[in-house]
C-alpha cells in the first residue's frame, strides 16, 4: 500500500496513479509513474493512440560477487527493488528482515527476483555486500545486492523508482532514505510500493505479487 505522509510533495505527485483497474471482475494492480500518449500506426496503416508508461531504464551495476549485472537479468521477470546501506542502524535491518520473508516465500519461483541497491557509494563495495548477504542468509542469484556510483544510484532512485535517497551528515548514519519495497512487472513498470518496515505492508506486497503473477499469465 502506498502512503505519502512521510515523503515530499513532489515525490507524492509523482506517485499519482495513472492507470486504474478496469470495471471487470478481474483484479489488476495499478501502474504508477508518468505516462505519455503516442500515436502508433498498425499493420493495416490505421493510426491509434497508445499509452506509454514510465519504465525502469537500462542499468549496469556490480553485484555482491563482483560481477556486472544489467537489466537483461530481469528480462521477463517480476522483481522487488529497494535502496539501503549495510551500516544502516535505523530502518534497513527491519526492512530486509521483512523482505526476507517474501524472498523465502518465492524462493522456488523463477519468475520472481529481488534487487537491493546500496546508497553508500563510499563503503559498500561488492565484498561488503557479499558479507551482508551471507549474514542475512541469502545465497545465489535470486537476490542481487548491487553497487554503483552516487550519480547512477541516486538518479535511478529518485527519477525511476520515485523514492528519496540523500547523503546527509546530520542523519544518524550519514544517509537519508525511504524504506520502500517497489514492485516491478515484466514490462519494467512500477506496480506498487510498500513500507518495508511494516509487517502489514509486506503482507500486502505478498498478496500483490500473487495478483501480478495471475495478471501476467493472461
Amino acid at each position: 500500500m502506498i502512503k505519502f505522509k512521510n515523503i515530499s510533495s513532489i515525490t507524492a505527485l509523482a506517485f499519482l496513479v495513472i492507470s486504474f483497474t478496469a470495471c471487470t471482475n478481474e483484479k489488476k494492480l495499478p501502474i504508477y509513474g508518468q505516462r505519455e500518449a503516442k500515436i502508433v500506426k498498425g499493420a493495416d496503416g490505421t493510426e491509434r493512440v497508445d499509452t506509454v508508461y514510465q519504465t525502469i531504464p537500462a542499468f549496469r551495476f556490480l553485484n555482491q560477487d563482483s560481477t556486472y549485472i544489467t537489466q537483461y537479468m530481469f528480462k521477463g521477470k517480476i522483481y522487488v527493488a529497494d535502496f539501503f546501506f549495510t551500516s544502516c542502524t535505523t530502518i534497513c535491518p527491519t526492512m530486509h528482515r521483512n523482505l526476507k520473508t517474501v524472498y523465502e516465500q518465492y524462493k522456488g519461483n523463477p519468475d520472481i527476483l529481488f534487487l537491493s541497491h546500496t546508497i553508500d557509494f563510499k563503503y559498500d563495495k561488492p565484498s561488503v555486500l557479499k558479507k551482508y548477504a551471507q549474514k542475512l542468509g541469502v545465497d545465489g542469484p535470486k537476490w542481487q545486492f548491487v553497487y554503483g556510483s552516487k550519480d547512477e544510484v541516486y538518479n535511478l532512485a529518485e527519477k525511476s523508482y520515485l523514492t528519496v535517497v540523500k547523503e546527509d551528515s546530520t542523519a544518524t548514519d550519514g544517509y537519508i532514505h525511504q524504506g520502500w519495497l517497489v514492485l516491478i512487472d515484466k514490462e519494467k513498470r512500477m506496480r506498487g510500493a510498500y513500507d518495508g518496515t511494516k509487517t502489514e505492508e509486506v503482507e500486502k506486497l505478498k498478496k500483490d505479487i500473487v495478483t501480478l503473477l495471475a495478471e501476467e499469465k493472461k
